[in-house]
């Protein structure tokens, strides 16, 4: 008895060589000339007349055989793709993580859409913003955020002052410089917010992710490996299509 994983395998093929007898037989009866046929003999009006041979071309092309060709191939694709379909309904397997079964008997179709949505869940995670590591933070919970300790800071105020390069005299005037010195007048208390997550945070939730990742493959194999509910309706399709 076949396995759903062996039918699963060869519908591919199946449907791609179906695909490509409809094509051609699609294109075959698009030629008339193929599907025409002459015969024609020529008398002379009289004895003495030329005599000129005979002359026919044959139907090379008839459209009961096109009809009963596309019949035979596409009946094996409609016979795998039902035994497949009819099998995905008994189909089933546990999801288990960790020795603990997650989800139980699941239908390898969910399975299936597990797989893309963990696919995607995975490069969403992997993105998640991470706090900048440069920083040490702790939870406020007042804020409902990650929050770093209070930095104080000087703010400074440049203030002109005046230096004496020389004494006036009483015939110069005094050589003075300006320049200009930092003075503090106040200071600034900094708390930085953020709403990213840390670092180990986001690796656990990544290998949760990975981890049901895999144990839903592993569910995939298992209900894969069920055996083929055989069903045949091609014959039953095309007896009443093409009859």
């Amino acid at each position: 008895m076949a396995k759903l994983n062996q039918i699963i395998a060869v519908e591919k093929g199946v449907k791609s060589k179906s695909f490509h007898e409809l094509t051609e037989a699609h294109h075959a009866v698009q030629k008339p000339a193929l599907l025409s046929g002459i015969s024609r003999s020529y008398q002379p009006k009289d004895e003495e007349g030329e005599q000129l041979p005979p002359e026919s071309t044959k139907v090379q092309t008839r459209a009961e055989d096109v009809l009963r060709q596309v019949g035979v191939g596409l009946t094996k694709l409609f016979d795998v793709t039902a035994s497949k379909d009819a099998t995905n309904c008994v189909a089933r397997a546990d999801v288990v993580v960790d020795e603990r079964v997650l989800l139980s008997d699941v239908p390898v179709t969910y399975l299936l859409f597990l797989e893309k949505q963990l696919t995607d869940l995975h490069t969403f995670v992997k993105k998640l913003p991470v706090l900048d590591a440069a920083e040490s933070w702790v939870f406020n919970d007042s804020a409902d955020c990650w929050s770093t300790e209070p930095v104080r800071t000087i703010r400074t105020k440049k203030v002109p002052r005046n230096h004496v390069k020389a004494e006036a005299t009483e015939k110069h005037p005094a050589q003075v410089e300006v320049y200009y010195e930092d003075i503090a007048i106040g200071y600034w208390t900094t708390v930085k917010f953020s709403g990213a997550l840390p670092a180990k945070r986001v690796a656990e939730l990544l290998e949760r992710v990975e981890k049901l990742q895999q144990a839903v493959k592993f569910a995939r194999e298992e209900a894969n490996n069920t055996e083929v509910t055989d069903r045949s309706t091609g014959d039953k399709v095309f007896g009443y299509l093409f009859r």
